[in-house]
């Protein structure tokens, strides 16, 4: 999988890089077959800002952000948000298959 983490005003640490790779881990576990995930770090007034936009092979596009005073904060909330949307876009995915196959066992059973 490819990760590109860049920074908009803000200098991205050792420790934030670290912070993101191992959120990054627990996706992974989710899914082996995720083409990318791209995250942007930047700081609007006072509210640190993480937003993610993460590829699947499907071609599912999941996107999301927070926005909370600590940039380690919004970054894990970033993360829980995709977690969520990997989650729900799996079981959509299985329940389509599922149902194919229901269908076929009736059309050919």
């Amino acid at each position: 999988m490819q990760f590109q983490l860049s920074g908009q005003h803000v200098d991205i640490t050792e420790a934030m890089r670290a912070h993101v790779t191992d959120r990054l881990d627990r996706l992974t576990r989710l899914d082996d077959r995720l083409t990318s995930l791209a995250v942007v770090l930047s700081l609007d007034k006072l509210q640190q800002k993480a937003e993610g936009t993460l590829h699947t092979s499907s071609g599912a596009l999941l996107h999301a952000e927070a926005f909370e005073p600590d940039m380690y904060v919004s970054i894990d909330i970033m993360f829980e948000k995709l977690v969520t949307q990997l989650r729900k876009h799996r079981e959509k995915v299985c329940d389509k298959h599922k149902a194919e196959v229901r269908r076929d066992e009736r059309l050919y059973g």
